[in-house]
């Protein structure tokens, strides 16, 4: 142990190291604490921020799905290829709903390749095939089956 003088006496350094600790036992646990609660505040903010993400991408991509199945109903039922079932609308929302699930967590952006490759195969038979509307629609559950899953699991 290192000694040294202190106003004439000599004193340890561990002495003095126990000394200032206990006088400033208040100062270091207040430190302490300032620090774990900064620490937990943003670890709170960030995921909160994340969940506040995936919920809306994941109710966006909900509606999406909503106005496509829409749009496979008019094609299929109303035969209304000109207006409320045009296929580049079909388009748009399938491309949509793929951009959305890229920022959602896994399988997500499974799901919506598959459905942006269902979509692909069978958009052009929509009108006349019930089996089109059969694999379009069920392209379209897997994804909010797994849109669902993922709301569900976000605390």
């Amino acid at each position: 142990m290192y000694l040294y003088s202190n106003q004439g006496r000599t004193v340890k350094f561990s002495e003095n190291l126990k000394g200032q600790l206990q006088r400033n036992f208040v100062a270091l646990v207040s430190i302490v604490i300032a620090v774990s609660s900064l620490s937990y505040n943003t670890w709170r903010n960030e995921k909160s921020e994340y969940n506040r993400n995936q919920r809306l991408a994941s109710l966006q991509v909900l509606l999406k799905l909503g106005e496509l199945q829409e749009l496979v109903f008019h094609s299929y039922y109303d035969r209304d290829a000109e207006d409320l079932a045009n296929p580049r609308t079909g388009w748009a929302l399938v491309l949509t709903i793929k951009d959305l699930s890229q920022i959602l967590e896994s399988p997500l952006p499974g799901s919506a390749a598959k459905l942006v490759a269902v979509w692909g195969e069978e958009w052009e038979k929509l009108g006349d095939s019930q089996a089109s509307v059969k694999a379009i629609n069920e392209g379209v559950e897997a994804v909010r089956d797994d849109t669902l899953m993922l709301l569900r699991a976000l605390d």
